[in-house]
C-alpha cells in the first residue's frame, strides 16, 4: 500500500518513491543543547517519530539519523548575537561542554518518555568540524563563498533556485528590509564559519583555513546528512520554523557544492500554540516535559498530539490536557476490558487492518486513525491493536498486561482457594495421599502450607 506524504519542496502530497528499493534515508534536525526543549519542541519529534514507525510498519528498512546542534548556533537567524551554547554556559556559571552534555541528556530522556524512539546514530556538530570544513572549502572552489571582516559567507546570488523551499522569490525581500546588511553582499547570504572575536574568549573554536573560528548553523546538517545518508537521501525533516532559514541554506549549499537534490522529500511540523503565541525559549514562555510530567503521564501529551494533523497549528492549555489524559484513560480501559481474541474472524481482522493502514498512509492522518479506532473498538483484535499501536506509540501493551495480570492473579487466587477447600476436606478423611498430592500442586503455583493441630497456614515461597 502506497504511502502518501506532502512534501514541502513541491507543496502537495506526494507517493513515497525510495531511492533504493525499500530503504528509506531519513534526516532529522535535533536540538541545540543549550537549554531543555520545550514540549512545542517535542511535537516535531513526535510527528517525526510516527513517520518513522509508519514507514517501518510499510516494511521499510530506516536509516535515521539526527544532529545535536552544540556548537554554532547564534542567537540570532541573521547570523549575529551570541552561541547559544556560550551563552547556556554564562547563564549557569558551567562550560559550554558540561552544558551540552547536560541537556542532550534531558532531551533523550524526554524521547523515552514520549515514547520515541531513538534515532540510528545521534551526530554532533563539534565531532564533524573536519566534514564541515571540507564543504566549505569545495564551495570557496566553485566560486560560493566571500570573506568579510567576521568571517566566510555563502553568496545566495551565485545561486538560480535560492529560496525555493520557502518560495523566497515570490517574497520580493529587499536589502535591508529585516536586517542591516553590514558586509553581507546579499540580505539572504550566511555565514559558513565564523571568526572568533580577538576581545573575547571562547569556549568552543577551532583552527581552519580562513582563521580560529566555529562553524555556521547550518552547514553542520550539509556536512552531517551527506556523510551518514550520502545526496541525494530520501527524507528530511523538521519544524516548520526550519523552511525560511535553516532549510532553505542547508539546501542552497549542499546543492550549491553537489550540483544535485539535497533530499527528495521536505516534511516539517507546525507549530503549538499556547496564549502569548507560538511558544519559543527566546521569549520565555515555554513550558517542558518535565514540568508536565509532575501532573500528567507523558503519554497523555502525545495522545494529546495525534488528535490534530502534524501540519495544522495546534492550541496547548492544561484543560485540553487534562482531556487527552481522561481519553488515553477511557482508551486504555476499553482495551483492558476486551476479551482474549478466541474466535476472532481473519477475514474481517485483515480488513480492518488494511484499512487502518490506508488512514495513517494518507499524510500521517493519525486523528483519523484515533476515530477509526473508537468506531470499530468492539470488532478490533486485541493482535490488531496492539499493530496499531506500533505507530501511535501509546503503550497499549502495558496497559493490557496489567489487566491481564489481574485477571490471572484472581485466576490464581480461586484455583487455590479450591486446592485449600480440597486438602481440607481430604485431611477431615484422613486422606493424606491425596492431601500430599494437592500439597505439590500448591508448591508448583508457588504457594507452599504449615499444618498444625489448629489451622493450616498458606504461604508464598
Amino acid at each position: 500500500m502506497a504511502v502518501k506524504l506532502y512534501n514541502s519542496l513541491t507543496r502537495k502530497i506526494e507517493e513515497l518513491k525510495p531511492i533504493k528499493k525499500n530503504k528509506i534515508g531519513l534526516y532529522a534536525c535535533g536540538p541545540t543543547v543549550y537549554n531543555y526543549a520545550h514540549i512545542g519542541n517535542l511535537r516535531t519529534y513526535v510527528f517525526e517519530d510516527i513517520l518513522k514507525k509508519v514507514l517501518k510498519y510499510n516494511g521499510f528498512k530506516v536509516k535515521h539519523i539526527m544532529n545535536i546542534t552544540d556548537v554554532g548556533h547564534l542567537t540570532d537567524d541573521a547570523d549575529q548575537g551570541e552561541d547559544k551554547m556560550e551563552k547556556g554556559a554564562k547563564r549557569e556559571g558551567k562550560t559550554a561542554w558540561e552544558i551540552a552534555k547536560f541537556y542532550e541528556k534531558a532531551f533523550k530522556n524526554d524521547l523515552k518518555d514520549l515514547n520515541i524512539e531513538p534515532p540510528n546514530k545521534f551526530v554532533k556538530a563539534t565531532q564533524h568540524i573536519k566534514e564541515q570544513i571540507k564543504l566549505i572549502k569545495k564551495l570557496e572552489k566553485k566560486g560560493f563563498t566571500y570573506k568579510t571582516s567576521d568571517g566566510i559567507y555563502f553568496n545566495t546570488s551565485k545561486l538560480k533556485d535560492y529560496g525555493k523551499l520557502a518560495n523566497l522569490q515570490n517574497q520580493k525581500l529587499k536589502a535591508g528590509a529585516r536586517v542591516n546588511l553590514g558586509e553581507k553582499k546579499n540580505i539572504t547570504d550566511f555565514a559558513l564559519w565564523k571568526f572568533s572575536q580577538t576581545d573575547s574568549q571562547r569556549q568552543m573554536e577551532w583552527t581552519s583555513p580562513w582563521g580560529v573560528g566555529f562553524p555556521g548553523w547550518h552547514i553542520e546538517c550539509s556536512a552531517m546528512s551527506t556523510k551518514y545518508l550520502g545526496q541525494p537521501f530520501d527524507i528530511h525533516c523538521g519544524g516548520i520554523d526550519h523552511i525560511p532559514v535553516h532549510h532553505t541554506n542547508e539546501i542552497a549549499q549542499s546543492e550549491a557544492a553537489e550540483e544535485k537534490p539535497m533530499a527528495n522529500y521536505w516534511l516539517h511540523g507546525e507549530f503549538l500554540l499556547v496564549k502569548e503565541g507560538k511558544m519559543a525559549k527566546s521569549d520565555d514562555n515555554f513550558l517542558t516535559l518535565s514540568t508536565l510530567k509532575q501532573r500528567f503521564n507523558p503519554l497523555a501529551y502525545r495522545y494529546f498530539l495525534l488528535q490534530t494533523k502534524y501540519r495544522k497549528q495546534l492550541n496547548f492549555s492544561n484543560e485540553a490536557l487534562i482531556a487527552s489524559e481522561n481519553g488515553l484513560n477511557h482508551l486504555y480501559q476499553l482495551i483492558k476490558n476486551k476479551k482474549k481474541d478466541d474466535n476472532q474472524n481473519k477475514q474481517n481482522e485483515k480488513k480492518m487492518e488494511e484499512e487502518f493502514l490506508k488512514i495513517i498512509n494518507n499524510d500521517l492522518d493519525t486523528p483519523e486513525a484515533l476515530a477509526f479506532i473508537y468506531k470499530n473498538i468492539n470488532e478490533l483484535s486485541i493482535k490488531s491493536l496492539l499493530k496499531f499501536d506500533r505507530i501511535l506509540g501509546l503503550d497499549i501493551k502495558s496497559a493490557k498486561q496489567k489487566n491481564d495480570k489481574k485477571r490471572d492473579n484472581k485466576k490464581i487466587n480461586d484455583e487455590i482457594k479450591k486446592i485449600m477447600e480440597e486438602r481440607e476436606q481430604a485431611r477431615k478423611n484422613n486422606n493424606w495421599k491425596k492431601s500430599d498430592e494437592l500439597r505439590d500442586k500448591l508448591k508448583k503455583l508457588g504457594y507452599g502450607v504449615k499444618d498444625s493441630k489448629t489451622e493450616t497456614t498458606l504461604f508464598k515461597l
